[in-house]
């Protein structure tokens, strides 16, 4: 079993995450996405302190295709310097982890 990875972005738009979304899976670099928002966000940004909403993307992918999500989202995204990290699944189905492995294989 391959290390299966979950991989959070947050966007300031519901159309954003989804076209983030979209990209990113139909170039098979995630298996699969969740979208959840909006949600309150309280943060330090560019020396400010700042309050607003935004929607986080949740991806399905392998440790062997981080990078290139990585690299897509950063280049995909409207923010400067967008979040992205990146969890490792403890645990998994052995179905579940072989979807995700079938769909970003190249």
């Amino acid at each position: 079993m391959g290390e299966i990875l979950t991989v959070s972005t947050a966007a300031p738009t519901r159309e954003t995450a989804v076209r983030l979304a979209k990209s990113a899976i139909a170039d098979g670099l995630a298996a699969g996405g969740q979208i959840v928002g909006p949600v309150s966000s309280v943060f330090w940004h560019a020396g400010e302190f700042g309050e607003g909403e935004e929607w986080v993307v949740s991806f399905k992918t392998t440790a062997t295709r981080y990078d290139e999500l990585e690299a897509h989202l950063i280049e995909h995204h409207e923010w400067q310097n967008p979040e992205v990290t990146a969890v490792p699944l403890a645990r998994a189905s052995a179905a579940y982890v072989d979807w995700v492995e079938r769909v970003t294989a190249k």
